[in-house]
């Protein structure tokens, strides 16, 4: 029998994951979350004192301390997240720290466009809930400048054939749980639109970090454009227009 994920709506995400912000240190616990995987998130992002970053899915801020560390208060970090309960705690741990560089927005992924370029987009512990993932990792790349990085941070189910007798336990855990589809592979979808993805295993092979970073476009003298000689980012935004 065939096993599948049935994805949910973007309302019962949201309402989930509200119901859940107060429950995520226990969540990361039993998960059996590494406690520095977050941080070494951070540090594959490669940010400088300055720059600019966005944590797609931000949820209670967990990330928000190792970015700040990153960038400093002269850089800008953006958060968005579809839940409203996530985000009132990631907003007061921002008070608390104050952080005024630290702007916070309600928004579904797929329609928010940061105000600029991005020289980092951190996506931690949030993609695999995401039903339109694809639609989200399109809008991420193209506002990444030439030579930001893209980072993926999030669990999967660990190689070699207990994957297969894991398959259902995990697939009903996340429906009960953080909704998270453990049949997604980012680091495939992110290598389809990237020239070339790092690849960082813990645990077992249960949590990766993955990194790609935006190559810079090319161009002919002359103005024309070989398809042969557009970068793989290129490629997929024209192949995502004309969809």
């Amino acid at each position: 029998m065939a096993v599948e994920w049935v994805d949910c709506d973007r309302q019962t995400v949201s309402r989930r994951y509200d119901r859940i912000a107060r429950l995520i240190p226990f969540l990361d616990r039993m998960f059996f979350l590494p406690r520095d995987l977050r941080q070494q998130a951070v540090k594959h992002l490669g940010l400088s004192p300055g720059d600019s970053v966005l944590e797609i899915g931000c949820g209670t801020g967990n990330s928000l301390a190792y970015l700040h560390d990153a960038v400093g208060s002269e850089g800008a970090i953006y958060g968005v997240d579809i839940s409203p309960g996530m985000l009132r705690q990631a907003a007061a741990r921002s008070r608390a720290h104050g952080w005024d560089n630290v702007e916070l927005v309600e928004s579904d992924a797929a329609d928010y466009i940061a105000p600029v370029p991005l020289d980092g987009v951190l996506f931690s512990l949030s993609y695999n809930t995401m039903p339109h993932h694809r639609a989200v990792l399109r809008q991420a790349w193209l506002r990444l400048r030439p030579g930001g990085r893209l980072v993926i941070m999030d669990a999967k189910l660990p190689s070699g054939p207990a994957a297969k007798w894991l398959l259902p336990f995990s697939i009903w855990l996340m429906r009960h749980t953080m909704l998270g589809n453990p049949l997604i592979q980012p680091w495939k979808e992110l290598g389809a639109i990237a020239k070339h993805v790092e690849m960082n295993e813990r645990l077992f092979t249960s949590y990766y970090i993955c990194r790609a970073i935006k190559p810079s476009t090319r161009g002919a003298v002359d103005g024309s454009r070989d398809p042969a000689h557009i970068e793989p980012d290129e490629k997929f935004a024209q192949r995502m227009a004309a969809e």
